[in-house]
């Protein structure tokens, strides 16, 4: 098996400079990076790859089996790694549920990550009372779930406005509708249920890795309240507030993740 080719992985830059992976979103791909990376061309290395069943990756490659939780999603990164040789010292970048996959990976192999950063994580989607609101009901996520088998264009429309934020540039909403169109929709289910249903809490917890969490100030998907509890929840973290509505800040306000990104990694890159 080719794992490069398997996960559609790209590598740019210099060899000898820091690495820099980055880590696409459900029903997303590595293209809603493509704002974010030029800033970092000149004083990194950069990773970038689809998760199997995303984006241009080998879907002949799915297995139902192996990603029916988001343990074999964190089993792609770990076989990238080892794929082209990197044992530590990587900048891990994430999006959404990507920063919950980030850590099972770095939990497991303890010491390949040197520093992590986390775009609207959201470490459980479920509201668990009496000490945790993650946001949605029970029966909020299911509804979604039978959307998506009634209607999965109506779905996706639905869905896309929400992750780009009000007030969005019309086009950001267009390509993500166009990315969640673009996979297979019983693929995408599979992925949504073990997105939308994954509780990696206690995994937060025992993250050993110092930590930028960025946080959308108006985010439907990943509250104001649910960026204070990662930060709570990993100890060595610094959680900054970006003044952005949707879920994809990436794609709506790159220059404010690049200036974050860049303030966090001052120490370990020279851009």
């Amino acid at each position: 098996m080719n794992v490069l080719k398997r996960n559609n992985v790209k590598v740019t830059g210099s060899k000898n400079a820091p690495i820099i992976m980055y880590a696409h979103g459900f029903g997303c791909s590595q293209a809603m990076w493509a704002a974010v990376t030029p800033a970092f061309e000149h004083c990194s290395q950069q990773i970038l790859f689809d998760f199997v069943g995303s984006g241009q990756s080998d879907i002949s490659q799915y297995s139902f089996s192996r990603y029916a939780s988001l343990n074999g999603y964190a089993e792609d990164i770990l076989e990238i790694c080892d794929a082209l040789g990197l044992s530590a010292d990587i900048i891990f970048v994430g999006h959404s549920v990507s920063c919950s996959i980030g850590i099972l990976a770095a939990n497991r192999r303890p010491g390949l990550f040197k520093s992590m950063i986390l775009l609207g994580p959201s470490p459980c989607f479920l509201n668990v009372p009496p000490d945790y609101q993650g946001g949605f009901e029970q029966a909020d996520l299911a509804g979604l779930i039978e959307l998506m088998d009634q209607n999965y264009l109506g779905w996706a429309n639905y869905l896309a406005p929400v992750v780009a934020g009000a007030g969005a540039d019309p086009q950001i909403a267009g390509q993500l509708s166009d990315s969640f169109c673009s996979t297979d929709p019983v693929i995408t289910r599979q992925f949504a249920h073990a997105t939308f249903f994954a509780d990696n809490r206690a995994d937060f917890a025992k993250l050993a890795v110092p930590t930028l969490i960025l946080q959308h100030k108006e985010d439907a998907l990943a509250s104001i309240e649910v960026g204070q509890f990662v930060h709570q929840q990993i100890k060595d973290s610094q959680l900054v507030t970006l003044d952005v509505a949707g879920h994809a800040a990436h794609m709506s306000h790159p220059a404010l993740v690049i200036e974050a990104m860049q303030r966090f990694l001052q120490q370990e890159l020279n851009c």
